[in-house]
């Protein structure tokens, strides 16, 4: 089937009534009111928007201990007591069948490009599978195939199932961490989580409980020293590059989705914090049944044992699909055993990275196969080996199961997902100098060339003409220098795509927000360069005629 569309499987669509989760049993419509309705919505709407009119006791969380009667008790993965909606959710048994993406030729007339060539392999509940290859091999196509973000430019066949059924994934049941990591530069990194959690998370869920489980997820993540910590980007630099990739993966696993997918969840890691990271994943995957898949491209060897599965690719092919113990096994009687000591990812990829072939037919070993004869031989072992028969067999197994249909956890409502948003974008608005700062300073500046330029021009019948050229260059140079603050628009609409494809808000809450937030600072550059202009060059008197050419500004 062709994709047509860049949106997800799981684009946004209307909810049921059912809770993403609740604390020690049901609660009743009354404690539903006093709980998340009074905790977030007691302050006034400005309270909301703007923080510095609301009260101390709001600006810092209050996070319970470990052996605190609020939330409960917490070892690092068991997020949530044993009565959670969560916990009867349906499994995710994810396979995939001679899958083939192409895409068109560079050049006029050429022939489309395969990039991936009939691959098949499949995803359980509660394991973490392994995709690996050299760079260019296909694993972040194969990854977007799987998760439905394949762009329109490229075309798809095979069967892809979950469950034994085509179904669509609704928010919640699913969520997609992106190599790059897309975050607003401004927020501090509780911040950043505090706001994805109110947008994520139900109104039914207490303020206090959002609060004290995006600090949990904060903590997994090893980002507890830099929670006050800006995450910085293009103006300032803030956290550092491995700790923006552990945001981006606390972001999408507050609502601890059935289907994960990952890609390059270690890139920018040491060692030693990649096998933390990987660890709590594998944890969490085991423990609440989540399916998570994982593009990798050279883990070390603490955290290739990690992995349950193992998908390797090679140019669009399929190598070697199985559990990680049984790929050694492979190699060494397909004639490629791993040296004594050799991390077995390191040998598996050196072996099938032709890039370097001109230099190993160069270098003294000339009884070394090219990685070219190595991938033909890997590959036509593996189609005739009892390894992809045992696949098949499992596939078949898996689209037996007969499993309950996704249900759609509950998010936020529109007029909560606005309030957020409306709040988050005005504080990334004041933080930026470069959205409305720069803007200010150069709006005076041209207020005041203008300004003494066409100083008093007085009311005579040779001033009309004058007049005009001041509205009309007042006008054309304001209008023009709003072009400055395009960049940092750029960096929220890349903010906004991510969200948007993960399902945590549309369009509509986006713009409007965004008209909210921007309009006191509009307001504010319009009337100081506006006042300096319309005094200096002496317009006429009084405050309707004022307030009407700062309006005029404004629009």
């Amino acid at each position: 089937m062709a994709a047509t569309s860049s949106l997800p499987r799981w684009a946004p669509t209307l909810s049921p009534s059912l809770p993403l989760w609740h604390w020690g049993g049901t609660p009743n419509s009354d404690e539903r009111r006093g709980g998340a309705t009074a905790g977030w919505w007691s302050s006034s709407f400005l309270a909301a928007v703007f923080p510095w009119t609301r009260g101390r006791a709001d600006k810092r969380p209050t996070v319970p201990s470990a052996g605190g009667s609020g939330v409960g008790s917490f070892d690092g993965v068991e997020v949530l007591p044993a009565t959670t909606v969560l916990d009867v959710d349906a499994g995710v048994f994810l396979t995939w069948e001679d899958v083939c993406v192409t895409i068109a030729g560079r050049t006029r007339g050429s022939p489309p490009v395969r990039i991936l060539d009939g691959i098949t392999g499949h995803a359980r509940p509660g394991e973490v599978l392994a995709i690996m290859g050299p760079s260019g091999c296909g694993k972040t196509t194969l990854l977007d195939t799987l998760a439905g973000r394949l762009g329109p430019e490229m075309n798809q066949t095979g069967v892809i199932l979950i469950n034994g059924r085509q179904e669509k994934l609704a928010f919640g049941t699913s969520a997609y961490v992106t190599q790059d990591n897309v975050l607003m530069s401004t927020l501090t990194v509780r911040e950043a989580v505090y706001y994805s959690a109110h947008l994520q998370l139900p109104d039914t869920m207490p303020t206090p409980e959002k609060r004290a489980h995006a600090e949990r997820v904060i903590r997994e993540m090893g980002l507890g020293d830099a929670v006050d910590t800006r995450i910085g980007g293009r103006i300032t630099k803030g956290i550092s590059g491995g700790q923006r990739k552990r945001m981006s993966i606390c972001v999408e696993m507050l609502t601890l989705p059935r289907l994960l997918f990952l890609d390059e969840p270690t890139s920018g890691l040491d060692s030693a914090a990649s096998y933390h990271v990987m660890s709590h994943i594998a944890r969490a995957a085991v423990r609440e049944r989540m399916t998570v898949i994982a593009a990798v491209h050279q883990p070390s060897g603490d955290v290739f044992e990690l992995f349950h599965g193992l998908c390797l690719l090679a140019y669009g092919r399929t190598v070697f699909f199985g559990t990680v113990s049984n790929a050694n096994e492979f190699f060494t009687l397909s004639g490629f055993p791993c040296p004594h000591m050799r991390n077995p990812s390191d040998h598996f990829l050196r072996t099938i990275n032709k890039d370097f072939d001109e230099e190993t037919v160069e270098s003294s070993k000339a009884n070394r196969k090219i990685a070219a004869e190595a991938i033909e031989i890997l590959t036509n072992a593996y189609q005739s080996s009892t390894y992809a028969e045992k696949t098949t067999n499992e596939i078949v197994e898996m689209k037996g199961k007969v499993e309950a249909p996704f249900r759609r956890k509950e998010q936020a409502s529109f007029f909560t997902k606005l309030l957020v948003l409306t709040r988050r974008s005005f504080i990334n608005m004041h933080r930026d100098i470069g959205y409305y700062w720069m803007r200010l300073a150069i709006y005076m500046g041209i207020g005041i060339c203008l300004g003494t330029i066409f100083y008093q021009v007085g009311y005579s019948y040779s001033s009309i003409q004058t007049r005009c050229e001041v509205i009309m260059y007042t006008t054309a140079l304001l209008t023009f220098m709003a072009i400055g603050g395009f960049p940092s628009f750029v960096e929220d609409v890349k903010v906004f795509r991510r969200e948007r494809l993960s399902g945590h808000y549309g369009v509509a809450e986006f713009v409007i927000s965004n008209t909210l937030s921007a309009t006191p600072y509009l307001a504010f550059i319009a009337v100081i360069p506006g006042a300096m202009l319309y005094y200096l060059t002496g317009l006429t008197r009084g405050a309707g005629h004022f307030v009407y050419f700062v309006t005029m500004l404004c629009m």
